[in-house]
């Protein structure tokens, strides 16, 4: 399953422009997917022959609004991109974080108000459970009303909050100061040849794509064949089973084992075939931690 992100702002700061920027024609009404870059599956794919190559994808969701309830809409996300008016002159980015800051505060304020309502009536049964949480939910309220954060809750959360202010928050100023978005949001409908030769070099919404991945943990790992070639995301420290699952969930219910190569291993051998060989490829099991940059190859049997 792709990572995602929501995409959050004050009114006219350029949150569509920056969806359309990332999703271009990948985006179906307020969700989209963002392409990865990574020069290095051009190179796999050479080796591979592929006749289809496919880059990772983040899926993206732009929240039209910052009411509490359309802000809840992002709880299941594993990152927020909040972009900031640097454009028109009429606001001060700083101060728009800040805000931004406080409304995700209040949302989170309100969810564990609600869920404390919730559970109280609940723990009227008498189950011990109930009880318990109505407490926990009591302390994190009075410590919600100090002014803080359930980033800053030093104990383990309820799992049902799925709370904002724990989440990566990544800023995007659209204006000289950051990104002209609409000029971004105009070459990505160009081709990219061309569209890198206007800019002089690559795409700034590529270092939006890079600092998600760097506050996510992520790795990109791939995998090669002549129908398609294909760039994965994952987090850093996850198995090949977790890889696997990424991919297909029928190919991690049939594990049996992954053929590794170093990408660049790859690379310089030629071919699947020369790499196993050279004794470059190695076959891994289920536990097996994934690196960035590892070719995988799962074998399985559903």
């Amino acid at each position: 399953m792709a990572l995602e992100v929501g995409i959050v702002g004050l009114p006219s700061s350029g949150k569509s422009t920056l969806f359309h920027a990332l999703t271009g024609s990948r985006a179906t009404g307020d969700v989209g997917m963002a392409g990865v870059p990574d020069r290095r599956l051009w190179k796999v794919a050479g080796v591979a022959g592929a006749r289809k190559v496919t880059p990772a994808a983040i899926r993206v969701f732009e929240v039209r609004g910052t009411g509490l309830a359309l802000l809840g809409n992002l709880r299941q996300v594993d990152a927020l991109l909040v972009v900031l008016d640097g454009f028109s002159g009429t606001r001060v980015p700083a101060d728009d974080l800040e805000t931004l800051r406080l409304e995700l505060l209040v949302a989170d304020r309100d969810h564990v108000e609600r869920r404390l309502e919730r559970v109280a009536k609940q723990a009227k049964s008498g189950e011990s459970k109930f009880k318990q949480e109505v407490a926990e939910l009591e302390r994190i309220l009075v410590h919600l009303d100090a002014g803080s954060t359930l980033a800053d809750w030093r104990d383990a959360l309820p799992a049902e909050l799925e709370p904002l202010t724990t989440k990566p928050l990544i800023a995007v100023e659209n204006g000289p100061a950051g990104i002209d978005l609409k000029l971004e949001t105009e070459l990505s409908e160009l081709p990219t040849e061309e569209a890198s030769e206007f800019r002089e070099g690559a795409s700034a919404l590529d270092e939006v794509v890079r600092r998600l991945k760097e506050e996510l943990d992520l790795i990109s790992f791939f995998t090669a064949g002549e129908k398609e070639t294909r760039a994965w995301t994952l987090r850093r420290g996850r198995t090949a089973l977790d890889a696997a699952e990424t991919i297909h969930s029928d190919i991690a219910r049939g594990f049996i084992r992954c053929e590794v190569i170093r990408w660049d291993d790859l690379v310089e051998a030629g071919s699947h075939a020369e790499a196993a060989r050279r004794g470059l490829q190695r076959l891994e099991g289920k536990t097996y931690v994934v690196q960035d940059g590892d070719v995988l190859n799962v074998r399985f049997n559903v």
